[in-house]
């Protein structure tokens, strides 16, 4: 049977050895984090910036049935949660 000294150095050292491959790990996780940022980046969609005052947006037709549904699921649900 050991000593407790050597039970508690023998603990330390193997805390110590999981502490830092958990350390090593998560290192390695975000240069690769960030490596794969820098190889493919966001792509983003700029809207246009020139955008006149006056102009309505291009407006696309509903069915009326489809619009008459809608109104009727919206009064009930008003009504509903009154």
């Amino acid at each position: 049977m050991e000593s407790i000294t050597e039970q508690l150095t023998t603990a330390l050292s193997i805390m110590l050895m999981g502490m830092g491959l958990v350390f090593i790990f998560l290192s390695l996780l975000i240069v690769g984090i960030k490596v794969v940022a820098k190889l493919f980046p966001v792509v983003t969609t700029q809207s246009p910036s020139t955008v006149s005052v006056g102009s309505k947006p291009a407006t696309t037709q509903l069915e009326p049935a489809l619009v008459a549904a809608i109104t009727t699921a919206v009064h009930q649900y008003r009504t509903k949660a009154n």
